[in-house]
């Protein structure tokens, strides 16, 4: 697949499929899934590298470590389901706003 095929897929520019490659941009939680949709392959598979694969280069943490939380990994791979919009968006805000009052409610 091209860079721009996945661009258009993802709903970005070129140029920033071509920053997620190079490393200069870091792909957010919320594309993963679609990206692993798009490519046909469980979320998982893309947490099994170290994004740098060049030899004696390695993070020592697969991002899937940095998601210890299974409903955490559940939560992102729902959202990843749906489409970019209103409702997306609408999800964010709540969860958001769930978050910052939790945390006003424990102080």
């Amino acid at each position: 697949m091209s860079q721009s095929d996945l661009a258009r897929k993802l709903g970005v520019s070129f140029q920033q499929v071509q920053k997620y490659e190079k490393g200069m941009n870091r792909v957010g939680a919320g594309r993963l899934p679609l990206i692993a949709k798009i490519f046909d392959v469980p979320i998982g598979t893309l947490f099994e590298a170290n994004a740098d694969t060049s030899p004696g280069k390695s993070t020592g943490a697969t991002p899937v470590e940095l998601i210890p939380d299974r409903s955490a990994l559940k939560l992102l791979t729902a959202f990843g389901g749906i489409g970019p919009g209103k409702i997306r968006h609408s999800l964010v805000g709540l969860v958001d706003a769930i978050a910052k009052a939790t945390q006003k409610a424990s102080r």
